[in-house]
């Protein structure tokens, strides 16, 4: 896919002139006459390089290039002007051009001068994304056999372009899945870009994926670029995937079909080379029944199923989770990390943790914080509200909203806590709950609830 370049000029000659350079040699231009619309349309369509001339009407060109390098540092900015003097090259550069180049505009200086400074931050954003890799906040921590088992699945998994659906409940670690996935892929050095399908409005979420072409709705002043566009060669993570609408679903299966896809108000299609990881906390198998979801998109995302157990069901990781935490928030305030008692590392064991991970972290976080000392003891557990779910399971039930999670949380646990009374035994659970046993295992694998091996028969 072409870089886009906003060429930022008050003379149509120059406008012109630049463009037809740059298109020429295959890049995608935006324009505009003057700082503010310069400003707005890299908000709207965050193009990859900026030619940005000194005199303009109003703010000039160096006042532009302070906002720009302001609202995002990486963005490569290189300045053209008719009056060339070292003073005004040397402020540029001291404001974060990449460099200054003087009308009227050379098509080989030009052109040279955009490759270098595209290169420069492709090799930027490359480290940066490398530094954030490496760092530990990246680490899938446990040492479950359903936390190695996992691990196993990813290195496995994550070099190839299969399209991956991760599942588990609110707060188990889902987004942290899939940028391992995407850190241990062979596109860990383009981009990651996440969408999150329920905070998104229905009446955006197109424009927001694909992108929209300039006077394709109200409010569409200008031309912008949409997450399969940021995501190309890389990988876009739709988060909640469960919540996107009928109409959506149809355009998304049909560009993971044909990589390729058209703007809203466009009619060129843009090809695309994008990896696609979904991730819900809804069981598409019952959302397929009732209608809400496409059974054929189902099948494409679900090339390779990847699933998070909650907190609940591999206690033995909470230990490292909770100093794990205590080591990360130590980091990022540069302080010596406090420790935990050994009575009240067991009691936060113990404890359900209904919001999981998320949850487990929030509380270990405050109790780092309000505690004075270096260590905290198990009476310091007191200085934070304890877990939701210690009111009792009942109680924690009716506290969610949605109607479907609920139901699914209750007959998760049900099964769970009945399974483990009849040994691990499907027969026996079949009889015991009056259920037909080929049924009854059908229910089993769409709770995420596993037979014990001794009684599979």
């Amino acid at each position: 896919m072409p870089a886009t370049l906003l060429v930022v000029d008050d003379e149509p000659q120059i406008l012109q002139a630049v463009s037809g350079i740059l298109q020429d040699e295959g890049f995608e231009v935006l324009t505009a006459p003057d700082g503010e619309t310069a400003l707005k349309t890299v908000a709207e369509a965050n193009p990859h390089l900026v030619l940005l001339d000194i005199a303009l009407p109003g703010r000039d060109g160096l006042e532009i290039l302070q906002e720009l390098k302001a609202r995002n540092p990486a963005l490569p900015v290189v300045m053209i002007s008719a009056y060339g003097s070292v003073e005004n090259a040397v402020k540029a550069t001291r404001l974060g051009a990449y460099d200054f180049i003087e009308k009227p505009p050379n098509a080989e200086n030009i052109l040279l001068t955009v490759r270098n400074a595209l290169e420069m931050a492709r090799l930027s954003e490359e480290n940066r994304r490398l530094r954030l890799q490496a760092t530990p906040a990246r680490e899938i921590v446990g040492r479950s056999e359903a936390v190695q088992r996992l691990r196993e699945q990813l290195r496995m998994v994550a070099p190839t372009n299969a399209s991956v659906l991760i599942t588990g409940e609110n707060g188990t670690g889902k987004e942290l899945v899939a940028r391992a996935l995407h850190a241990f892929s062979n596109r860990s050095h383009k981009p990651f870009v996440e969408v999150n399908c329920a905070a998104i409005p229905e009446d955006l979420i197109e424009s927001e994926l694909f992108g929209h072409e300039k006077g394709a709705f109200t409010g569409a002043t200008s031309r912008r670029q949409g997450k399969f566009d940021l995501a190309h060669e890389g990988t876009l993570f739709l988060d909640e995937i469960g919540d996107m609408s009928l109409k959506t679903q149809a355009k998304i299966l049909r560009i993971l079909e044909e990589q390729r896809f058209e703007r809203v108000g466009g009619s060129r299609p843009i090809q695309v080379d994008v990896r696609v990881v979904a991730a819900t906390n809804k069981n598409l198998a019952e959302e397929i029944q009732r209608g809400a979801f496409r059974e054929d998109l189902y099948h494409r995302i679900n090339v390779i199923p990847l699933h998070v157990l909650p907190l609940r069901e591999r206690r033995e990781d909470i230990p490292l989770l909770a100093k794990h935490f205590l080591q990360e928030l130590a980091r990022e305030n540069d302080a010596p990390a406090k420790t935990l008692s050994p009575k009240a590392l067991e009691a936060l064991t113990n404890q359900p943790w209904p919001g999981n991970v998320r949850e487990l972290k929030n509380f270990v976080w405050r109790l780092a914080i309000l505690t004075p000392g270096p260590q905290i003891e198990l009476a310091d557990l007191h200085l934070t509200p304890q877990p939701a779910a210690a009111a009792g399971g009942l109680d924690r039930l009716l506290e969610i909203a949605d109607f479907r999670e609920a139901r699914a949380l209750f007959e998760k646990e049900y099964l769970r806590r009945q399974l483990e009374e009849c040994g691990g035994s499907v027969s026996n659970l079949a009889e015991k709950i009056g259920l037909e046993r080929s049924h009854l295992y059908r229910k089993l694998k769409a709770c995420g609830v596993e037979p014990g091996k001794e009684g599979e028969g």
